[in-house]
């Protein structure tokens, strides 16, 4: 079958040179982001502090508004971070835990960052309260109904789980959380660049998440998403000049926060990252995300059937709708059998408690998924 994604491959020159099924965790390197690194080189080298004036300090908003429309938000309500720890501790330090909501309600199989950073505010009042899996592998939305009451400050929910690629679904959780008056954080890590989203139409309060992954858009460039008519209640105590409405003015004393996505920021930005991050941004808005989904839902299918065929067992839903973009398969001594992969160049990565992570991306060949899976049959063997 015709592929009408594969010419971008020739954007990703690691490509040429392994079996690249590791997106889900740090996407392939465009072309264009060696030459965004020499941009903003460039600009350091030839104008010096004249450069935050000519547009680094711009560089978030600009960053930003490549990002909405992967996200379905407006323009100006995305706000560049270095990573989604950063984006949560600003969320979580705008609450009050003083009054009768303290409690924070999150998923035990959410990536751990969240975890960490919520039990940090347990001394500041926070009651950590976490929704437990039945089967290690899938948080249903019944589960959550108990927990959210008339107590909870914030809800936190991974929209794919990183261990097993499995969706929630989120209307349930949102809607009893609208029903009580609780704030939702929707955790997109895993789902932006190769799932398509509208978070306008869910009316998510924020979200975070970062263009390591389907992005392609390298480390420290995370993102957070604040409703707009969300965005001016908002005080986060994890601030700094940046978030300043007079940056440059110098005031010393209490913040003045500025208006829409600036709110959040902190110190001094890390435009060379978010310079990086845009050249991922470009190409996943050139396919769309539709394409992206529509190809990724083909290509692993085929890796799940072909793990069954094998009797593998496999740690992610069969469901298209249920599945992210990601296969992960628990083979006995799966980590060694990881290892043995990669040692053949074939790019993959473990995880405890869940096994290989596969994934194919919009530059994936099916005949590299075949080959990928080939070599896992040689080694599986050799590891009986």
């Amino acid at each position: 079958m015709t592929d009408a994604l594969l010419p971008w491959r020739a954007e990703f020159p690691i490509l040429e040179t392994c079996t690249y099924l590791v997106s889900h965790s740090l996407g392939a390197m465009p072309r264009e982001a060696r030459t965004q690194a020499t941009r903003f080189l460039d600009a350091w080298d030839t104008r010096g502090v004249r450069a935050w004036s000519e547009g680094w300090w711009q560089t978030s908003r600009e960053t930003g508004d490549m990002l909405a429309p992967l996200l379905g938000v407006p323009a100006g309500s995305v706000t560049m971070v270095q990573n989604v720890s950063v984006a949560q501790s600003v969320i979580v330090s705008g609450l009050d835990f003083t009054g009768p909501r303290r409690r924070i309600v999150t998923p035990r199989l959410d990536f751990p960052t969240n975890h960490y950073v919520f039990e940090g505010w347990r001394r500041h009042g926070a009651d950590v309260v976490y929704v437990e899996s039945p089967d290690g592998l899938t948080q249903p939305a019944e589960a959550w109904r108990p927990l959210i009451d008339d107590r909870t400050a914030l809800v936190c929910c991974s929209l794919v789980l990183f261990r097993s690629s499995s969706i929630t679904d989120v209307a349930p959780i949102l809607e009893r959380a609208r029903a009580v008056g609780a704030p939702v954080v929707l955790d997109v890590y895993q789902a932006t660049g190769t799932i398509p989203l509208n978070l306008t139409a869910l009316g998510v309060e924020f979200a975070v998440g970062g263009s390591v992954k389907w992005l392609c858009g390298g480390p420290g460039a995370g993102y957070l998403y604040v409703r707009p008519d969300v965005a001016a209640t908002l005080a986060p105590a994890a601030t700094g000049w940046a978030a300043h409405a007079r940056p440059f003015d110098f005031e010393t004393g209490a913040i003045v926060y500025a208006d829409g996505g600036e709110r959040f920021a902190s110190g001094t930005p890390n435009v060379a990252a978010w310079t990086i991050a845009q050249a991922g941004y470009r190409i996943v808005n050139a396919i769309g995300v539709g394409a992206i989904r529509d190809k990724s839902l083909r290509q692993t299918r085929r890796i799940l059937e072909h793990a069954r065929a094998r009797g593998w067992r496999l740690r992610t839903p069969d469901e298209d709708a249920r599945r992210g973009g990601t296969v992960t398969i628990d083979v006995p001594d799966s980590a060694r059998v990881a290892a043995d992969l990669i040692a053949r160049d074939v790019i993959i990565d473990h995880r405890p408690n869940a096994g290989i992570r596969m994934a194919p991306h919009f530059y994936t060949t099916d005949e590299e998924i075949d080959h990928a899976l080939a070599v896992m049959d040689e080694v599986t063997a050799n590891h009986r």
